[in-house]
């Protein structure tokens, strides 16, 4: 079942919105309130050192010692709730935010036992204690869920008003401070009735109930909107996580920040690499189907890991081979040097692969590799299904120069054009260019000329 948002107490039914997200989405959204919560907790901890280095500096007696260990039992709910806090519905969860609320109430409402002095109860209303209530209400708002807050809103104006009532039933009354101050104000009883200790002041009481409910609800609609928000990014990282599978970071940012990148045909000279398994088709005639594709897997895993590394975009997979392009969509200095160090990798990688079948038992696996470096032609081709093409003659050569590397029996085969890009690129000392032996007159279909290539020695 989905994820929901934290502390989410209402019924059943969720957003549309989280229903039809995925997954993907729904895993992205609970990492962002998990991590909701972690702050909400730290927050908390640190509002209530800033409570308790306050305290003694407002009243420096002894009897603050009643109040700060209550404080003390508030920041272990604290730790409690971040045991128990999960993303999803939890009885224990609402249990300890009940608590959470029931102790603040307490502390501020209930007289303190180690004061000696006999005040009337509600001589308590006179500190402005329910503002505390506003630093719980914003800490429910980091939780990222419109429904904590209106969780944690809800609850506390009806422990608020409880806790007044039975202040009202039960606190201490005394009538000789009232009649003292009648007598000093006989002809403004209004102005009496504010100064006087045992008046409940219920009109203030009204006003702070109404004020909170207000910020609880403007709170909660502007978590529900950052729940939107979250979602909707959340949709994003799951879009670029996808392209990423697919295309290089250059090509995910272009795809990401522009409405129509592709769209505009254009013609840029790039490097364009083919792979291919060598013997793939007879190696696999005798193979069970599941053998196969495991094998394909993890080979186009290695490849397209090293076509990302090096800055590359994957055109496109060619049955136990593939196609990579380095240039696309927008060109670079360094295109022909990162194509053929990544080149380079992935014949590496294929050794590395084929020291653990060796290990495992398994034969070795050969691939080839051919690189060009020349005009492409580049745009979205198809009507309502695109799709990002890179063709002209370039790809083609660099088709011929993978499958050239059968009859000069090597690895690696690229143009004399390519090298020649590497080396302005870099420069003629290129480390990367160590180990290539120059083959001059070879025919290659598609040029009415001659070529001269550059092998790798074995």
């Amino acid at each position: 079942m989905a994820n929901i948002p934290l502390f989410d107490f209402s019924s059943p039914e969720r957003d549309s919105d989280a229903e039809n997200a995925n997954q993907f989405t729904q895993a992205a959204l609970a990492r962002h309130k998990q991590e909701g919560l972690e702050l909400a907790v730290r927050a908390r901890w640190a509002a209530l050192a800033v409570v308790a280095v306050l305290l003694p500096i407002l009243n420096p007696q002894f009897e603050m010692i009643y109040p700060m260990c209550l404080l003390a039992l508030i920041a272990l709910n604290g730790w409690v709730l971040r045991r128990v806090g999960r993303v999803g519905r939890s009885t224990s969860e609402f249990f300890f935010i009940i608590v959470d609320i029931a102790l603040v109430t307490f502390v501020l409402l209930f007289p303190n036992p180690l004061v000696l002095e006999e005040w009337p109860t509600a001589l308590i209303f006179e500190f402005n204690a329910f503002l505390y209530f506003f630093v719980i209400l914003m800490l429910g708002g980091l939780s990222y869920s419109w429904r904590t807050v209106m969780a944690v809103g809800h609850w506390t104006v009806g422990m608020w008003v409880i806790g007044s009532c039975l202040i009202w039933w039960f606190g201490n009354v005394y009538p000789e401070m009232s009649e003292a101050v009648s007598a000093a104000f006989p002809d403004e009883p209004f102005l009496a009735s504010l100064v006087d200790p045992n008046v409940m002041q219920w009109e203030r009481r009204l006003q702070e109930v109404v004020v909170f409910l207000i910020c609880t609800y403007i709170l909660a609609l502007s978590m529900r909107r950052f729940e939107r928000l979250v979602l909707g990014n959340a949709g994003l990282e799951r879009v670029r996580t996808n392209l990423s599978r697919y295309f290089s970071t250059t090509m995910v940012d272009e795809l990401s920040t522009n409405d129509e990148p592709l769209k505009q045909i254009r013609t840029q000279d790039v490097a364009v690499m083919f792979v291919d398994i060598v013997g793939f088709t007879a190696w696999s005639a005798n193979r069970e189907p599941r053998e196969v594709i495991d094998l394909l897997r993890q080979f186009h895993g290695m490849m397209e890991g090293e076509v990302f590394a090096h800055g590359g975009t994957l055109d496109k997979y060619l049955g136990d081979g593939l196609m990579a392009t380095f240039g696309t969509p927008v060109t670079s200095d360094t295109d022909a040097m990162r194509a053929l160090q990544c080149a380079r990798a992935m014949g590496d990688a294929v050794k590395r692969w084929n020291t653990q079948r060796a290990a495992n038992g398994d034969g070795a696996i050969e691939a080839s590799f051919g690189v060009h470096y020349g005009p492409v032609v580049m745009g979205d081709i198809g009507a309502n299904r695109l799709e990002f093409a890179v063709i002209g003659n370039t790809v083609n050569v660099a088709s011929r120069l993978e499958a050239l590397t059968r009859p000069l029996a090597t690895t690696l085969v690229i143009s004399d054009d390519f090298r020649t890009r590497v080396i302005a690129e870099s420069s003629a000392n290129n480390p990367d260019l160590v180990g290539f032996v120059q083959r001059e007159g070879q025919a290659i279909r598609g040029l009415d000329q001659a070529q001269t290539v550059w092998m790798q020695a074995r």
